[in-house]
């Protein structure tokens, strides 16, 4: 049996300017919540408290992905062969999580304000919200040339361009009620910000779960994967083949490849290798057999 493990470095990510980015976002969302609660308190606006709990929301998930991005960092030891890689599944799982809840608080709350609608100053939440704009704008850009490179990256650049939107939202029916006085428009705004949510952390959702259950990462297609290996040269065929998540930035594949020729074996495992790392598999472990040869275990489901 071979044992292939080659990082694919198209995934790479700069450790210190994504560790800086997370800091930095934290820390001004930080101070932002706590402005945006304390102005959503003093004027009774569901808007701006919506927005701000959707907020601190963020900063825990930042929190957690920062955690988890350490996490990742820690050594490989006899106990945690793989090292703690896979917490930055199980966050980017308790991320989305976490915003469903929010977004169930914000729908109840919205609509037991929608037959009740409070005065609020539209010219305080405008201004507010206008703050919310720049710093969920600015923190999303610090996340947007990694976003496509781990899981939980992208997680926070679609929850703070998410915020962006929201704000603006927040911000128009500020200037709306200060013009019209349609105080209404406050829980309704709120109930967009839950649509808005939700809609942001539904694929989130899905693909962590995909990946807490071992399934193909959503950027790979397996089928592709197979018949990209029986392409090549002095492979016969291939079953047993499993592929899944090791973290949120790399992927692991295990297979049994078939030789035309026994003798092909150091060629062949050195173009899958390569074949491989095309898909975003840096990790692979391959048996190699004869045609005609018996496989000692059977799976039912290969």
């Amino acid at each position: 049996m071979s044992h292939e493990h080659q990082p694919h470095h198209s995934h790479s990510i700069n450790a210190e300017s994504l560790n800086k980015a997370f800091i930095i976002g934290i820390v001004l969302n930080l101070a932002f919540v706590a402005v945006e609660f304390a102005a959503g308190f003093w004027f009774d606006s569901l808007a701006l408290l919506s927005d701000a709990g959707h907020n601190l929301s963020d900063v825990v998930s930042l929190v957690l992905a920062l955690l988890a991005f350490r996490l990742a960092k820690v050594r490989a030891n006899a106990r945690y062969t793989y090292g703690y890689k896979k917490s930055t599944i199980l966050v980017s799982l308790l991320n989305a999580v976490i915003l469903l809840v929010a977004v169930g608080a914000i729908v109840i709350e919205s609509i037991h304000k929608l037959s009740n609608p409070a005065v609020v100053p539209g010219g305080a939440i405008a201004w507010v919200a206008g703050v919310g704009v720049v710093i969920n704008a600015f923190t999303a850009f610090l996340f947007m040339k990694d976003k496509e490179k781990d899981l939980n990256v992208k997680g926070a650049y679609l929850h703070m361009a998410a915020d962006a939107l929201v704000s603006v939202g927040v911000l128009v029916a500020g200037i709306v009620i200060s013009r019209t006085g349609w105080y209404i428009i406050d829980p309704i705004i709120g109930l967009i910000v839950a649509v808005v949510i939700l809609i942001s952390t539904w694929n989130l959702l899905h693909d962590s779960l995909r990946l807490t259950l071992d399934g193909v990462p959503s950027s790979i297609d397996s089928k592709k994967v197979v018949e990209a290996i029986r392409a090549i040269r002095g492979v016969d065929d291939v079953h047993h083949i499993h592929i899944w998540a090791i973290s949120t930035t790399e992927n692991a594949l295990t297979a049994h490849i078939v030789l035309k020729e026994p003798e092909d074996m150091q060629e062949v495992k050195h173009l899958i290798r390569h074949r491989l790392e095309d898909f975003g598999i840096g990790h692979a472990t391959l048996e190699f057999e004869i045609p005609g040869e018996h496989c000692e275990a059977v799976f039912a489901n290969d």
